[in-house]
């Protein structure tokens, strides 16, 4: 059981989906320093653990969600805030709309959350292929809840929680929508509904290219208690 602090930086200005990557590449480039929480690059490659300063597409609008150490950091980005960004080939005038902190208390519960997730980006070359062979639908959401229940899993440990007991996770509606770039590979992308028993932090990212806005996850409604046979 822990405590996630969670910061949301939303901006006035309207970014597409392709463009969330490029407005990535705007915000680095407006840091004085550098900072690899918020561009996940060292000198030897990558930084091989979950991103905790992400890069969204909020209601049409460019934003930024900082996780854990990433709400300490996001400090730097404000301290050499001019307004202007690069975009691609577009210089636009940064306009904030608004900031919000949030906790979320993330553990297992006796509940069940229901969340959407946004073009979540569930396969690597191993459960693709594993998916691929399987022929009864039934079989092959049960793999999608595997992988769901991984990430989930793998959120947790990039930002230091255990659980004690097991993740539960239902997939209860998922629409293919079709195939999406990142880092120059098109990969299948799915909207989903999603119960699970563990409380997630909104607007935190599951699976690939969670910090190119993949992935997004938002609580839909109330908790629905856990009945157990």
């Amino acid at each position: 059981m822990k405590k996630i602090r969670t910061l949301i930086v939303r901006f006035k200005n309207i970014i597409g989906q392709h463009e969330i990557h490029l407005f990535r590449a705007a915000i680095v480039g407006m840091l004085r320093q550098n900072n690899i929480l918020f561009h996940n690059h060292t000198n030897d490659g990558l930084r091989y653990a979950y991103p905790l300063i992400q890069y969204k597409r909020i209601n049409g609008k460019a934003a930024i969600v900082c996780i854990e150490e990433g709400t300490e950091s996001i400090g730097e980005f404000f301290s050499g805030f001019g307004g202007m960004a690069q975009i691609g080939n577009r210089e636009v005038m940064l306009e904030l709309d608004n900031v919000k902190v949030e906790q979320t208390l993330m553990q297992e519960w006796d509940s069940l959350f229901t969340y959407s997730i946004r073009k979540w980006l569930p396969f690597n070359s191993e459960n693709f292929e594993k998916y691929q062979q399987t022929e009864g639908l039934k079989d092959k959401m049960e793999i999608m809840e595997k992988i769901l229940i991984g990430n989930i899993l793998s959120f947790a440990k990039g930002v230091g929680i255990h659980f004690e007991k097991e993740v539960l996770c239902t997939i209860t509606d998922l629409t293919s929508v079709g195939m999406l770039r990142y880092k120059d590979v098109d990969f299948d992308a799915y909207d989903a509904h999603f119960k699970t028993n563990v409380l997630l932090p909104n607007y935190a990212g599951l699976g690939k290219g969670v910090s190119h806005g993949f992935g997004m996850v938002v609580r839909l409604c109330s908790p629905q208690r856990v009945i157990t046979k």
